[in-house]
């Protein structure tokens, strides 16, 4: 991933957080006949430091757990918010005119070798791992013990867990970091006075940088 120097975002803990927080990964990977792409929950183990590791699942009848290529690193990206960003809020417009529109947005990418796993004891915890991480903001939550055990074991038997040991983990954080602070305030206002919530969770990530958060 290209990465300018001033969005560059290298600290784990904030690498980790935005995962947490939208952990529907694209998950690339290379198979015989090209590009291999699916759209999945993975959650974020720590372990092993300093990196970690990722995990998932993928149904069986997706040929992308047997299809990807050993050795072929694989990728999973993660989108945070995004809004498009138009130069009619950069006070620098009226001054110069030298400006363009562009996009901020937030994304993290994960590389690493994918390997699979069967055993259904380890499926079983890896869901209850993944259901509580998601059900954790609800008040009335969900459990797989919610569910008749049969049930699950059926489910169990058409899915195939994939781990990824993090090698290499990049993040870019664009956040109108190469404007003037007047310009980026602007950018924030505009961004505040809209109804749409990625354009309000972009205006809280612009003004934290501007306040050095």
């Amino acid at each position: 991933m290209y990465i300018p120097s001033h969005f560059g975002e290298e600290r784990i803990d904030i690498l980790h957080g935005l995962i947490r927080q939208h952990s529907l990964a694209a998950l690339v990977t290379l198979g015989p006949d090209g590009f291999l792409a699916n759209h999945i929950p993975l959650i974020v183990d720590p372990e092993p430091a300093p990196l970690g590791t990722l995990r998932g699942h993928l149904s069986k009848a997706n040929s992308q757990w047997k299809d990807s290529l050993p050795g072929v690193p694989a990728l999973a990206i993660f989108q945070g918010p995004a809004a498009y960003i138009t130069p009619s809020w950069y006070p620098s417009k009226l001054e110069t005119g030298n400006v363009v529109p562009t996009y901020n947005y937030v994304v993290v990418h994960a590389h690493g070798l994918l390997a699979t796993f069967e055993d259904p004891v380890r499926l079983e915890r890896h869901l209850r791992n993944l259901t509580d991480s998601h059900e954790a903001a609800f008040a009335d939550r969900w459990s797989i013990d919610d569910a008749p055990a049969g049930f699950i074991r059926g489910l169990l038997k058409g899915i195939v867990g994939i781990e990824i040991p993090i090698a290499r983990l990049e993040g870019k954080w664009k956040l109108s970091q190469n404007r003037t602070p007047a310009d980026r305030a602007g950018v924030v206002e505009g961004l505040t006075a809209s109804a749409n919530p990625a354009h309000q969770d972009m205006a809280e990530l612009i003004s934290r940088k501007l306040t050095g958060i």
